[in-house]
């Protein structure tokens, strides 16, 4: 292995550090944290408590991982933060383990872009491919599928979800669901139409795309109830995988849905 730690970085003896790990000056790396390999650990960051990292991240100065949660039930369970590969965790980013009432996980995916200042709290659970701008705050219990673009300065309530391929607006406040491939913004936020350009950066082809736009409008502009439009789409629309997501989702949101 060729590790290299800068000599002032403090790295407790019961850390697993993988092949070609780098840890930066002034970086803390607490006793049972598993860092795989390639990934490196900025200046001054900190990485603490049952926290895992995949291969190849990267971990920029003063970005903080692994901190107790900030919720008054933690007592100190033996709970964990789960990060997959290839992920860029910039600038004084904060991730929290999770609680017992969460399962005792907050996880993030592969291939996520998380800049500035964001705080993912504990027991999110973050997919693959998403990106959240400078600022971004997720409330405990939050679920971002795949594909997401958050933009700067938004807060997510807890125990929203929000649907693969969806862009949420920036200075956005969301406190109820957003469905798969909307585009959500605003203070509380509402649908304004679809993510076009994510879906097309997806490479959904153009029957896909046409298919998903013709649900949009059964689900947002029928004026049918949501249960309504649900029943209507699956009785009535060719089964997609795209439109099943979708309708999955509706069904099964437990806040209710942005509208």
């Amino acid at each position: 292995m060729s590790q290299r730690i800068h000599p002032s970085a403090l790295v407790d003896a019961g850390a697993e550090l993988g092949p070609d790990v780098e840890v930066g000056p002034f970086a803390i790396i607490g006793e049972g944290v598993e860092i795989g390999a390639r990934c490196v650990v900025g200046a001054h960051a900190v990485v603490l408590g049952r926290t895992s990292l995949g291969e190849d991240n990267v971990v920029f100065h003063h970005a903080s991982l692994g901190a107790p949660p900030q919720d008054l039930k933690f007592h100190g369970e033996p709970s964990q933060l789960v990060i997959g590969d290839r992920n860029q965790i910039r600038e004084f980013a904060t991730l929290h383990l999770g609680t017992e009432s969460g399962g005792m996980v907050t996880r993030v995916g592969d291939d996520n872009m998380l800049m500035n200042y964001t705080h993912v709290a504990h027991d999110c659970v973050l997919g693959n491919r998403n990106v959240l701008a400078n600022g971004v705050q997720l409330g405990g219990h939050v679920t971002l599928q795949d594909w997401i673009v958050v933009g700067a300065l938004s807060g997510i309530h807890q125990f929203v979800r929000i649907g693969e391929s969806a862009m949420i607006g920036a200075g956005s406040m969301v406190s109820l669901d957003v469905v798969p491939f909307c585009n959500a913004t605003g203070d509380r936020a509402e649908v304004r139409g679809l993510n076009v350009v994510g879906l097309k950066r997806r490479g959904l082809s153009t029957e896909v795309r046409s298919r998903v736009k013709s649900a949009y409008k059964a689900l947002f502009q029928s004026g049918l109830k949501a249960v309504d439009a649900v029943a209507q789409l699956r009785a009535e629309t060719p089964a997609i995988d795209e439109i099943d997501a979708m309708l999955r989702f509706v069904e099964s949101s437990e806040r209710g849905i942005c509208r």
